[in-house]
């Protein structure tokens, strides 16, 4: 597998910037105003970033709505759905079809992959008697919105040094059956995920649940083949990045003024990486995602970071298995069905 062999310019470079310095920001404004769910404040500036090399309005756009509509899903599922666990499932997996299918039809790429991701993880918050809906909802409303200014800030002081050219369009756009096909398969896989972490009451896995979502992002087999490598080694990386600031910081964890560098450098160092593949979701993207998980939302004084790492590894690890599976097992039985096949008809 030949990794970061992407040419760097002047403009992937002010990006890692931007990436890096966007996610210590989110984290530290989180910090200074006592917000929980840390991690939302950390890796959504990393999402936005990372996936969009330049903030625009359509792009805002998709992120607010995104952060909006999942706060209205998880208010509206928790309070009416919560003790009914089969109605639960079905419009769990029909939220989930409509947001894959935003991402299979590429142009709200965005909004579907933010939308999953957060939709997995707030529900699977909620589920718990101790969680509190409305600081859950509003925080990662709030996180979605800072994200954008977050962006925005960014662009302006760190700007491209020179006008990008347009991504490339796709040579054949895809087909119905495709569409339908990439859609089902993300929708299947994700509801299967939600359902195994609530039946196993696996309340301390929030990286291997985001890692079952992020493998689906490629939206077809050999894509979530491919990536599952590269995220199972940038899990390992972003880890053990992570042990190192731990043994660094050794109790002195509640200093911002010493994690704040030790983020910044360990974003920085996976924002080239993931520069160097070229690609949306490599090694260098998984490493930035484990630790924005990692340092938003596990290091605390009286939390033990090396034993949420190492867990971190054994659980992803587990996930990448489990979720390749799934998806190889689904993939077959959609290819069984014209109306649902991949590739050419």
């Amino acid at each position: 597998m030949k990794l970061w062999h992407h040419p760097l310019n002047a403009n992937d470079v002010r990006q890692c910037l931007r990436i890096a310095t966007g996610a210590t920001l989110g984290f530290t404004i989180s910090k200074l105003f006592n917000w929980n769910y840390g991690v939302f404040f950390t890796v959504m500036p990393m999402l936005l970033l990372g996936l969009v090399p330049v903030i625009s309005a359509h792009a805002a756009r998709q992120l607010f709505a995104s952060a909006v509509i999942c706060a209205l899903e998880v208010g509206i599922l928790a309070g009416i759905l919560a003790a009914h666990p089969v109605p639960l499932t079905l419009v769990v997996f029909g939220l989930f079809l409509y947001k894959f299918a935003c991402m299979a039809k590429g142009s709200l790429f965005l909004f579907g992959a933010t939308g999953v991701l957060s939709l997995s993880i707030m529900l699977h918050f909620a589920s718990y008697p101790s969680a509190d809906l409305n600081e859950l909802v509003f925080g990662n409303l709030l996180a979605g919105v800072l994200s954008v200014v977050i962006a925005y800030v960014m662009g302006f002081l760190i700007p491209d040094a020179e006008p990008r050219e347009p991504p490339p369009r796709p040579l054949h756009p895809k087909q119905s059956h495709q569409l339908r096909h990439e859609a089902l398969l993300g929708a299947s896989v994700a509801t299967l995920s939600f359902l195994v972490f609530q039946i196993a009451d696996l309340s301390d896995s929030m990286s291997a649940q985001a890692t079952t979502v992020l493998l689906l992002f490629p939206m077809h087999w050999n894509g979530t083949l491919g990536y599952a490598r590269k995220r199972a080694i940038g899990t390992v990386l972003g880890v053990s990045f992570g042990i190192m600031a731990q043994i660094l910081l050794y109790d002195w964890s509640s200093q911002l003024l010493l994690v704040m560098p030790l983020l910044w450098l360990g974003a920085m160092l996976f924002s080239y990486m993931h520069a160097k593949e070229g690609a949306g979701s490599g090694v260098g993207f998984g490493g930035l995602t484990t630790l924005g998980i990692l340092f938003g939302q596990y290091l605390a004084p009286n939390n033990d970071l090396i034993y949420s790492a190492l867990y971190r590894i054994s659980s992803v690890v587990f996930a990448i298995i489990a979720t390749l599976l799934v998806t190889y097992c689904i993939h077959k039985l959609l290819n069984q069905y014209q109306a649902t096949r991949f590739g050419a008809q």
